[in-house]
């Protein structure tokens, strides 16, 4: 009787097996990984275009309590912490509880008088420039 020989379920996995499920995890990978990280993208944009119009419904509110919006010079700064610069409002309320960043970790932009609307909130969004296409298109309130 020979000791070294051992049952083939108790012998492990040959090199070749080894091989094919490596390839068969590679494809699945090549197929998968894709899609995944296009949703990623989506995600972010959807989220930016969520901080836009929570910031512009906070605007609207700022405006109704104080009869204009922040001007240019006092930014969305205004909707967490009270102007002591130009038209100081005088029904000021905190509107935000903090400021949110994009989600590609840049702080949101303002224009009073807006451009493209009466106010204007937008992100650059992931390349942190004007313009762009796709991932890299600004995210507005305009939109």
């Amino acid at each position: 009787m020979r000791d070294s020989v051992l049952p083939r379920a108790a012998r492990g996995f040959t090199l070749i097996e080894l091989m094919v499920v490596l390839v068969i995890i590679g494809v699945l990978a090549a197929l998968i990984v894709p899609n995944v990280l296009d949703r990623t993208d989506d995600a972010r944009v959807t989220a930016a275009r969520t901080d836009v119009n929570n910031l512009v419904q906070a605007l609207k509110l700022y405006k109704l309590d104080n009869l204009r919006y922040p001007s240019a010079e006092q930014g969305l700064q205004a909707l967490v912490q009270k102007p002591t610069s130009g038209p100081v409002p005088a029904n000021w309320r905190p509107y935000l509880e903090k400021l949110p960043a994009d989600p590609w970790g840049r702080p949101y932009q303002y224009l009073n008088p807006g451009i493209k609307g009466e106010i204007d909130v937008f992100s650059y969004g992931a390349d942190g420039q004007a313009g762009g296409d796709g991932k890299d298109a600004d995210i507005g309130s305009w939109q």
